[in-house]
């Protein structure tokens, strides 16, 4: 079971405080999200007036990617008693089709692509960015605003910063995939990359592809 939290993010200001409306099973949609594509997720849901329930997993999950598909499962068992239909706000994300696997053996949609970083900036351009450098390490907004939490600290650089080259020595440059480029975003990414010891090249994506992929999801 997902030690996540299950009550959804509210889209519409017609929501009732309770963990699933009373109507939720009239056309309304819960989407099962990456935790770092829940906020953004619910906030275009909102501004586009999608019928969309965001009910996020830890995004420290994606440390543990064998554990996702089987995060998604134990959800989407929960959500299909509540919703007329769930959708999984995930791309593969380093399962390995584990998380196709459940899909088809559940009848739900997930996001396409590998990873993350193609639902926000486009496959081509994401292979076009690794094909100039191999090395590229890329950010997104979260990835951004919560690095020391959920690379430093994790990965233990704030104990022992000597391993950053163990863990990132291949590495020559940070690409932000930019959909909200703000100052204070910009400062972040540039801070992660320092921590890092490489270039920051800005790449702004804007919410686009993300956009566009839920609408998908959700037609």
């Amino acid at each position: 079971m997902s030690s996540s939290p299950t009550v959804p993010t509210s889209t519409t200001s017609s929501s009732t405080s309770s963990p699933f409306p009373p109507d939720a099973r009239s056309g309304r949609v819960a989407l099962i999200a990456c935790g770092a594509l829940a906020e953004p997720a619910a906030r275009l849901a909102a501004s586009c007036g999608w019928p969309l329930d965001v009910h996020p997993l830890p995004p420290l999950l994606h440390n543990q990617p064998a554990r996702i598909a089987g995060e998604v499962a134990a959800l989407a068992g929960e959500l299909t008693q509540r919703y007329d239909r769930v959708a999984v706000g995930y791309a593969d994300c380093g399962t390995y089709g584990a998380l196709d696997a459940v899909c088809d053996e559940l009848g739900l949609q997930r996001l396409a692509g590998l990873h993350c970083y193609d639902v926000f900036a486009g496959s081509r351009c994401v292979e076009r960015l690794l094909a100039e450098e191999p090395g590229t390490y890329l950010l997104t907004d979260f990835l951004a605003r919560s690095f020391e939490r959920t690379v430093v600290r994790e990965l233990g650089l704030d104990r022992h910063p000597e391993l950053r080259d163990a863990y990132f020595g291949h590495y020559r440059r940070v690409v932000w995939l930019a959909q909200q480029p703000t100052p204070e975003l910009r400062e972040r990414a540039q801070a992660a990359a320092a921590r890092l010891g490489l270039p920051l090249t800005v790449v702004p994506t804007g919410d686009v592809g993300l956009v566009r992929a839920l609408a998908q999801l959700i037609s």
